[in-house]
């Protein structure tokens, strides 16, 4: 194999007879580099981070490939096989398939061919993840003995459980409502039976948003994912990880919030020296620089900048990732 030439590389493996589809961008010269292996957020999110849920193709996790790339490294991103352009064909093969498990095996794949690569040292692999995937990268490391990476950058990364997360967010539309406190209380009756895998009876009183989150949550599709990822306690699996982290969020990030999320990431970090933090004034949740003033932002027209063409990234943030690789490669 020609391991000279620079550029991107299309290149897939197999879980459970279903192909992931990736993408490889490499430096140019023979190597062995050091490399990035980019973990997408939820839903559909693709190997781009770009999501047929979100307008706009000018993805994070491509711009992320290129920078990198340029500062020498090997990158690999990914399709889970429930996103991209063949997930219509594979979810119906998935349907109580999607597992916490599924996910750890389509990066395991992608960690496997790398560390099988010429080109790439094998000890100097490094996962790079947002949002859900940060979950999706701590379960690996803890369970992948055979090939452990070098080190996380968890970007969006939600410290608290997300049903917690889900939670406030719900309790924050909720305030000040008309019967708000009964809802949240039904809210909290109906989530608790979800989370103790009983069955949840459907309540059409509900505010619809509320009414279409638990319609999805217990979708057979979605088992046991949903409820996997529902109680999964990220701060507990990161403090199980022994590995150097950077966790970077972004304090014009809507979904995760930088306070009361780096605020349990802050406490563990106190007795881990190995774990650094930080807050990149005007980034988002997907790392793009928004410089609109944060008591500005509402949740669905910030989404919808998420990937629009005149986005870049946040130059804060692109430098702590960076600066963060190149302390650990030296």
């Amino acid at each position: 194999m020609t391991t000279s030439a620079s550029g991107s590389i299309p290149v897939s493996w197999t879980v459970d007879e279903i192909v992931v589809e990736a993408t490889l961008t490499r430096p140019r010269g023979d190597g062995p580099f050091p490399a990035v292996a980019l973990v997408a957020g939820s839903g559909p999110t693709d190997r781009d981070w770009n999501s047929p849920l979100i307008p706009g193709t000018n993805g994070s996790a491509a711009l992320l490939a290129r920078e990198l790339t340029a500062a020498g490294f090997v990158t690999l991103r990914y399709d889970k096989r429930a996103s991209g352009p063949h997930a219509q064909e594979n979810i119906p093969r998935l349907v109580g398939r999607i597992s916490m498990q599924g996910h750890e095996a389509e990066l395991a794949g992608g960690m496997a061919l790398l560390a099988q690569r010429p080109d790439v040292n094998a000890g100097r692999i490094f996962i790079l993840a947002n949002s859900e995937g940060c979950i999706h990268a701590l379960h690996y490391q803890l369970h992948t003995a055979a090939l452990p990476c070098a080190g996380l950058v968890l970007t969006g990364a939600p410290a608290r459980p997300i049903s917690a997360v889900t939670r406030s967010q719900i309790a924050a539309q909720l305030a000040g409502a008309p019967g708000g406190d009964g809802l949240l209380a039904r809210f909290d009756a109906l989530t608790a039976e979800f989370a103790g895998g009983r069955p949840v009876p459907i309540d059409e009183s509900l505010p619809e948003g509320m009414h279409m989150l638990l319609l999805g949550l217990t979708a057979p599709v979605n088992q046991p994912f949903a409820r996997e990822l529902w109680v999964a306690d990220p701060a507990a699996l990161l403090a199980a990880v022994t590995v150097p982290t950077l966790i970077v969020i972004g304090k014009k990030d809507l979904q995760i919030d930088w306070q009361a999320d780096g605020a349990v990431f802050a406490a563990l970090a106190a007795q881990r020296p190995d774990i650094a933090i930080v807050y990149p004034e005007d980034a988002n949740h997907v790392l793009k620089h928004e410089p609109t003033p944060r008591e500005q932002l509402t949740g669905p027209d910030a989404a919808s900048r998420y990937n629009a063409a005149d986005t870049v990234l946040d130059a804060a943030a692109l430098a702590a990732i960076t600066g963060w690789l190149a302390a650990q490669i030296r």
